[in-house]
């Protein structure tokens, strides 16, 4: 009976060291375009947004696994304001100084439309070096490592100087 006690009491201790360690991770700042622009217009970073749907199953999988990562994660949180967007929508949202409605005859807010350019595929992933710039779409479901060389290129603030293969030639990646 003791030996049943002594099991018992460690799986117990265990599951809440478990519990406490899922706890402590870090998880990504997401905010909403209004407060990115106010944080921006005082500290200029790039922009990630997080575009999904609620019936996209990649954008679920996307969440639970690649917006997991600790190390996708805290680089996110240090280099970018990130944005997560339902593309569905029903409320208006004003960025950079212009009103993107929903388009109910589409069933879309037209400020998906505006980022994707038009191509809507879900997740989508968008970077753009200020709101203002021209936003660079990855569609689909992406993993850490194959976030990394965008992630980094924009974060770097490296848009502009050099290009991307250049770039991506020279990462040596770490995710």
């Amino acid at each position: 009976m003791n030996k049943v006690k002594s099991v018992l009491l460690f799986v117990l201790i265990s599951f809440c060291f478990i519990n406490v360690a899922v706890a402590q991770q870090e998880s990504i700042n997401w905010m909403s375009f209004e407060d990115m622009q106010k944080s921006y217009a005082t500290a200029p970073k790039p922009i990630i947004i997080d575009l999904y749907t609620d019936w996209c199953g990649w954008c679920k999988v996307m969440d639970n696994n690649t917006y997991k990562n600790q190390k996708l994660v805290k680089y996110i949180n240090e280099k970018y304001y990130a944005i997560k967007f339902n593309a569905e929508s029903k409320n208006s949202v004003n960025f950079n100084g212009k009103l993107y409605n929903y388009d109910a005859k589409n069933r879309i807010n037209s400020l998906a439309l505006y980022l994707t350019y038009g191509r809507l595929e879900f997740p989508h992933t968008i970077l753009i070096e200020a709101p203002y710039g021209q936003p660079a779409p990855f569609s689909g479901y992406l993993k850490p490592g194959q976030m990394e060389s965008p992630l980094k290129f924009f974060g770097e603030k490296l848009y502009g100087k050099e290009t991307f293969v250049e770039f991506n030639k020279k990462l040596k990646k770490e995710w």
